[in-house]
């Protein structure tokens, strides 16, 4: 039904299905819990080469297509959405920034790391000025007399997800009033200041944190602003997959307790309402699948799918939203409870309205397409 992907990538996917299974969804709510995900699940992720999914074959990564790419962070986030909300990150946006923009001398230093989860990694694009209006950062960048290609960087971010973690960040910041491009800036120094960890009302185990920086050093990686923001394009399939994730999980789960709940001497599943709302979770999340095929598939063929990265987002992250309110309803009560899961997958839904662009700014980005 959906896009046929090449062996390797099948039997890989099927490698990324049995970890979920056994290594993610047992442990998603005591990561939720500690609202932090172990030390030791990087180097793991490294071994199973989930760092380096979209990363080329010449840089060491797997080269895999877009597709196989949002397949992975879809199945990822039915174990668990904030650990693919991270992936997807990492592997659309962080990466990206080596096959686009970095110098040899930057991938030697930090590529094989960042592989093996030595090195753990960011992106900072958000600041509390600056959030879908991304041409108002006000981080600012000043060459560093004889050091050619670093910078200090000063200014502030915000909402960073794996901030807290990260030993290597992708940081947007301006050279002029008129000019911004990319760094890359290593955590460990005296510029860098944690602030405070930014506390979530889902995907929490994610280390969301603002920061300072001050007189940061930061290696310029040569890119322009549109290109660097070009990346979210492969971002908002990957958070589309997340969404997608979520929403087939909470329906599996649904109609499994719908099939073995009774009320009024019948089944949950043979009440005509209780048909209804499953019915339409079916219906979208088929079209959210179809969408996200179909944006994968034009970015696999080397189309930017401005237009339909921001349909599968926007329809996908809503589509999530909608399944796991249903899905609370279903499960009544209970729904309401940590004992079903469902409850902690509607609160992470949320984030895919509102992170890679809210669902207002698909829409600008959608009309602005059809309008051209």
């Amino acid at each position: 039904m959906f896009l046929e992907i090449h062996p390797d990538e099948a039997q890989f996917l099927n490698t990324v299905r049995k970890f979920v299974s056994e290594e993610v969804l047992p442990n998603t709510r005591e990561w939720e819990r500690n609202a932090a995900f172990p030390d030791e699940i990087w180097p793991r992720l490294g071994e199973l080469g989930l760092l380096s999914i979209c990363l080329s074959k010449e840089n060491g990564g797997l080269g895999a297509s877009c597709n196989a790419y949002c397949q992975v962070i879809k199945e990822v986030a039915k174990g668990d959405p904030a650990l693919a909300m991270n992936l997807s990150a990492i592997n659309a946006l962080c990466l990206a920034h080596f096959d686009h923009f970095a110098t040899p001398e930057q991938c030697a230093k930090y590529l094989p790391g960042v592989i093996k989860g030595e090195i753990k990694m960011a992106w900072g694009l958000t600041e509390p000025d600056a959030g879908s209006d991304a041409r108002r950062v006000k981080t600012m960048a000043t060459p560093i007399e004889g050091r050619p290609g670093y910078y200090h960087l000063n200014g502030q971010k915000m909402f960073i997800t794996n901030g807290g973690k990260a030993d290597l960040i992708v940081i947007v910041a301006r050279v002029s009033d008129t000019e911004l491009t990319a760094f890359f800036l290593e955590t460990n120094q005296e510029g860098f200041t944690i602030e405070k960890r930014i506390n979530t009302v889902g995907v929490s185990a994610s280390n969301t944190v603002q920061f300072r920086l001050k007189n940061a050093v930061a290696w310029h990686t040569p890119c322009k602003f549109e290109e660097a923001i070009g990346l979210l394009y492969r971002g908002r399939l990957g958070i589309a997959g997340m969404a997608v994730g979520i929403a087939e999980k909470a329906f599996e789960l649904t109609l499994d307790y719908a099939k073995q709940r009774e009320q009024f001497n019948r089944r949950l599943a043979d009440m005509q309402s209780v048909q209804n709302m499953i019915a339409d979770s079916a219906v979208e999340i088929e079209a959210a699948n179809l969408l996200l095929s179909n944006g994968a598939k034009l970015y696999d063929m080397g189309f930017p799918a401005i237009k339909e990265s921001s349909f599968a987002k926007l329809y996908a992250s809503e589509t999530a939203n909608r399944v796991t309110n249903r899905a609370i309803q279903i499960h009544g009560g209970r729904g309401m409870t940590q004992e079903f899961l469902v409850e902690k997958l509607w609160r992470d839904a949320k984030l895919t309205e509102i992170g890679e662009g809210c669902s207002e700014i698909q829409r600008l980005v959608i009309a602005k397409q059809v309008l051209r």
